[in-house]
């Protein structure tokens, strides 16, 4: 046998795609092994690390020529990952082991591991995408790292093999050895990552800030929240997922494939059931946000998939960092394209943004006053990407809690109870949009729909026209209106749309109140 191919995967943004590990050796030539096909300078490395793996477990390779090839020759391939496959392919060419492999042992299965020098393998990056992957491609069975096999054991429908070293990976191709597949109760597996640390109950008073943001999560809408510092802006945003509908297996395997790639799913942690919260700080890249850099991985956009994306101090980060959060904020994905190819990251958040009402952050707190002018808090304002104002939905003001609901022993309501109104709002609107494919929520909504969908009784039509004309609201600001509207009807179980609904919507616009003086 002069010739051995070995299945294995590359990662290409968060999917990953089939790669064939072709191990050839020549008869005559100089002995010297030559790596094609496109590799990086890790994959390139691994003919090193291969090759002392491989002595330091007592196994051999021919002592010909040797060509590796990485088809697809066109698809870059990064990272060390092939080199367990490599190592395999090599070891399978060897006259000393020639027949050692059972017939199609190499055939049904995909491998992907980095090695170390002593032969051990090590976790490697996206096992999810590639276990994903090879389920797609038609084998029966994954080699993949011990330390990976749980995280690739959530997909069903192949067979998941953790080794510890090249030598386990070998006598299990030989049908020998102790390794046996991972078995996982996907069920109570799920279940049981499904619970959060906090809760809403923590949060003491704030009653119109917790029910702003029941209604943002209900209907899908991003949120403002204006407030002095230490009112709690950043408790309660921590605390929202905990109120969205409970993630279902696909949107977690979605989810956790992003958090695969990027590096930040390790054996503790191989599966992110519940939604994901990020927090970037305000110094933060216009790369670091949307992702990108040379090999693009995902951005903070991207990592906030399927959760919360939360931008406190907003008008501290760049006005520029702002405004690349347009794209996922209107198409729930993010396209980025370098010298390495396109790359698309899905990023379907929620937005939710924190701010002072002013440089000093005390204007309209009861117990200090501000410092600032007029001109300084206009300027502040200004710093606010105005594309991803017209984004927001809600604004809202979170003051400074009282000493007597400080030391209250009164509890406000779970999270639970907070989640089944969210999740009974959100069926509602599921069943409204269900012939308008990419319409999951009332804040996706287009204008068409909004007249469609949110039409008013003449009172409710008296009340928007006075505020629209009294606090001058913008064209923006009608829409918003309205959508909100819809939700709080949704959450009330309210087939049209009332006075009441539209007063409260009206309430959430503080910025376009201009109450900043």
């Amino acid at each position: 046998m002069s010739l051995v191919c070995v299945h294995s995967g590359a990662l290409h943004g968060v999917e990953a795609l089939g790669v064939e590990v072709e191990v050839n050796a020549a008869d005559s030539g100089n002995i010297d092994i030559k790596l094609v096909g496109l590799p990086d300078a890790a994959v390139r490395e691994s003919v090193d690390r291969v090759i002392t793996a491989i002595k330091n477990t007592g196994l051999r390779w021919p002592n010909k020529p040797i060509t590796i090839n990485l088809a697809p020759a066109d698809l870059k391939k990064e990272g060390p990952s092939f080199d367990l496959p490599i190592a395999l392919g090599m070891v399978a060419l060897d006259e000393h082991h020639n027949g050692a492999l059972k017939d199609g042992a190499l055939e049904k299965c995909c491998v992907a591991g980095e090695l170390a020098l002593d032969g051990r393998v090590r976790a490697i990056k996206g096992i999810l995408p590639l276990t994903l992957q090879a389920k797609k491609a038609g084998f029966k069975a994954i080699l993949v790292p011990r330390e990976n096999a749980m995280e690739a054991s959530i997909v069903e429908g192949i067979y998941v093999y953790g080794v510890e070293s090249l030598h386990d990976a070998f006598e299990l191709l030989k049908g020998e050895g102790n390794v046996r597949p991972e078995k996982l109760d996907r069920e109570a597996f799920f279940n049981a990552k499904r619970n959060y640390a906090i809760d809403f109950t923590d949060v003491k008073g704030q009653g119109n800030a917790k029910r702003a943001l029941e209604v943002s999560m209900s209907g899908g809408h991003n949120i403002l929240m204006l407030g002095s510092p230490g009112t709690g802006k950043s408790m309660l945003a921590k605390r929202l997922a905990t109120i969205l509908p409970a993630m279902t297996e696909e949107e977690a395997i979605e989810t956790t494939k992003i958090h695969s790639v990027s590096g930040m799913v390790d054996g503790k942690n191989s599966f992110l059931a519940i939604r994901p919260f990020r927090a970037p700080h305000h110094t933060i890249s216009d790369v670091g946000l949307l992702g990108g850099s040379s090999n693009p991985t995902p951005g903070e956009v991207s990592l906030a998939h399927n959760g919360i994306l939360f931008l406190d101090e907003l008008p501290e980060f760049r006005r520029s960092t702002l405004e690349v959060l347009r794209q996922p904020l209107e198409d729930g994905y993010v396209t980025i394209s370098r010298a390495a190819g396109k790359f698309t990251f899905p990023s379907r958040f929620s937005l939710v943004a924190a701010m002072n009402p002013c440089p000093c952050g005390y204007l309209g707190d009861p117990a200090r006053e501000c410092r600032c002018s007029p001109n300084q808090i206009e300027k502040y304002r200004q710093r606010i990407s105005g594309p991803l104002l017209d984004r927001i939905d809600l604004h809202v003001d979170v003051p400074a809690v009282n000493y007597k609901e400080l030391r209250s022993d009164s509890v406000g309501e779970s999270s639970e109870v907070i989640r089944e109104r969210v999740e009974e709002a959100r069926q509602i609107q599921l069943e409204r949009f269900v012939s308008h494919p990419g319409v999951n929520s009332n804040a996706d909504m287009t204008s068409r729909l909004v007249a469609e969908f949110c039409q008013l009784d003449r009172t409710s039509e008296a009340t928007l026209e006075q505020a629209m004309e009294s606090l001058n609201f913008s064209a923006r600001a009608h829409d918003r209106i309205l959508k909100v509207s819809r939700s709080l009807a949704d959450l009330e179980g309210a087939p049209n749309i009332k006075e009441v609904h539209v007063m409260e919507a009206i309430q959430y616009r503080t910025l376009d109140r201009n109450l900043w003086a």
